[in-house]
């Protein structure tokens, strides 16, 4: 897991700064329904993206569990953030009108307590808004690296903790259904087969880590042999969907 406390300086640099944020913000804000009246960003990080939610009559609220990122996001939202952990959230049943999660599921080794404690804080009505399949947004356009990795990532695929079907069957165990969906542009998040190979060797792509050792090895050298090396592949497609609470979501 990475330490989000020796990041946050240089996260939001690392991550494709405002330009991604934007996206990810529009991106949001065209799944929100128009009335919203309070959002509560989950694993809101630096807040670079919470603070562009922020609307007249519209109360956003960021919760991490990082106090480094946190200390961040204070200065982008002032008295509006709190040191908490998603799984365990410091707010009452039933008192938001929406939950976003960007960019949180995939880190999850579970992600059911988290849309256990979205879905008791939301209003009836209210809508969460999730990053869904996180790792298959670099694949969406051919390349040469997703062909490298296409037969590891088929039969690992399971292993993915924010897969869409399996988002949708724990929603609806919520009472959360499917209401919209879309997407944006991870912008400057393409990676080379360098950084492909630096991060599977690191641990930090589940699909690869699922992987017997030697078929991990044999993908590696695959990718040390594509070329230009260090050349970004096409900017990720990221997926966003909406699902919305029940009557009964508060009980």
């Amino acid at each position: 897991m990475i330490d989000y406390d020796a990041e946050s300086a240089s996260y939001d640099s690392s991550r494709g700064g405002e330009p991604r944020a934007a996206a990810a913000a529009d991106a949001v804000e065209r799944l929100l329904p128009q009335a919203t009246g309070t959002v509560l960003d989950l694993a809101c990080g630096t807040g670079i993206v919470t603070r562009r939610l922020a609307r007249p009559g519209r109360t956003v609220l960021g919760v991490d569990r990082s106090p480094g990122m946190l200390a961040l996001a204070a200065q982008r939202l002032p008295r509006h953030v709190l040191l908490g952990d998603a799984g365990q959230l410091p707010l009452a049943t039933a008192s938001v009108d929406a939950v976003t999660l960007v960019w949180l599921l995939h880190l999850l080794p579970d992600a059911a307590p988290v849309l256990a404690e979205a879905a008791r804080v939301l209003r009836p009505g209210g809508v969460l808004i999730t990053t869904v399949d996180k790792g298959a947004g670099y694949f969406t356009e051919p390349s040469d690296i997703a062909e490298a990795t296409e037969p590891l990532r088929r039969t690992h695929a399971h292993t993915v903790t924010d897969r869409t079907e399996h988002i949708l069957s724990l929603g609806t165990q919520h009472g959360l259904t499917p209401a919209a969906e879309t997407t944006f542009r991870g912008i400057g998040q393409g990676r080379s087969p360098y950084t492909w190979r630096r991060a599977i060797e690191g641990g930090s792509i589940p699909w690869a880590s699922a992987a017997p050792p030697d078929q991990r090895e044999e993908l590696c050298t695959r990718l040390s042999r594509l070329p230009a090396q260090h050349a970004p592949r096409p900017d990720p497609c990221y997926r966003l969907l909406a699902l919305k609470a029940g009557a009964g979501n508060e009980m």
